[in-house]
């Protein structure tokens, strides 16, 4: 729901106050948007009535933010530059819409990107950007239309389509065993690399298959890809999500260090903001990912 208009001020008001803001004078504001000075005033006092507060220090001819004018100047800017990039869009694709999608590298990657062609020939108007995110961030706050979140529906503000859980597999270069272990005990005997963002990753595939131990240290890494590229290398087993395994193990570069596969720490979900509407590219790309599957193994 749209606020009431007496709580939204006008644009060109909007953009004197971001002008001056910037710039520091009326007169510069003036000459940058080619208004009249006397306009760029009228326009400034209008929408501080209009709020009841003072967002400018007058000091001569000099123009100072107040601390309300500090914070409010950076969210006129975040909703300008928001405005200017939806008129963009819609003029660069009048029939569609872009979708900026926050993806995290290796699910977007191997999972996603194979699959994203069949969702182009189905929704040529739609435009879909990838942009890669490891850390959280608050959604509502960011470019994004949506987000790939990896773990538990424990993101503030967003609805959740469940996409599918994490599979894991330990893999390793084909002249580190000479046959995948059959015994998970003999995984204790082995370099076992980890993930920074799954500390437990080995204790929970060993407890799952019944053996209560904590693993051995090893070398740590920060993505899948570059333990992925150590395992390659023959610097030990690594424990890599089915459908991220896949690919190297048909080609030859890895081995299955073992057959047994368990269940990760949670799952993969598309999330989008609750506090905005619903775009169509995002509600055509909600709807054809529901109806995409993981492989069943590898």
């Amino acid at each position: 729901m749209i606020a009431p208009r007496r709580f939204l001020p006008s644009i060109s008001a909007l953009l004197a106050f971001e002008a001056v803001a910037r710039l520091g004078s009326a007169t510069a504001a003036a000459q940058e948007l080619s208004l009249t000075q006397s306009a760029i005033s009228r326009q400034l006092k209008t929408l501080e009535a209009q709020l009841g507060v003072a967002l400018l220090a007058r000091q001569g001819r000099q123009l100072s933010l107040t601390q309300a004018g500090r914070a409010y100047v950076a969210q006129v800017r975040d909703i300008l530059n928001r405005l200017a990039q939806a008129s963009v869009s819609v003029r660069a694709n009048p029939s569609g819409g872009s979708l900026n999608l926050a993806i995290l590298p290796a699910f977007g990657m191997h999972w996603l990107a194979p699959r994203l062609r069949d969702f182009a020939r189905a929704h040529p108007e739609v435009t879909v950007n990838l942009s890669t995110r490891l850390r959280p961030f608050t959604i509502a706050e960011s470019p994004f239309d949506a987000a790939i979140h990896f773990g538990h529906e424990d993101w503030p503000g967003v609805h959740y389509l469940s996409l599918m859980p994490e599979t894991v597999v330990p893999v390793c270069a084909p002249d580190l065993l000479a046959a995948p272990l059959t015994d998970p005990r003999q995984m204790l005997d082995q370099p076992l690399l980890h993930l920074e963002t799954r500390p437990k990753g080995w204790a929970r595939w060993l407890a799952a298959l019944g053996v209560e131990t904590e693993p051995p240290v090893g070398m740590v890494f920060d993505q899948f890809s570059t333990m992925a590229q150590a395992a390659i290398h023959g610097l030990g087993v690594a424990l890599l999500p089915t459908f991220f395994a896949e690919p190297y193990l048909r080609d030859g570069q890895l081995m299955l260090a073992s057959g047994q596969t368990t269940q990760s720490i949670g799952n993969y979900y598309l999330v989008w903001p609750e506090a905005r509407s619903e775009s169509g590219a995002l509600r055509a790309f909600r709807t054809w990912l529901a109806t995409q599957s993981a492989p069943a193994g590898v």
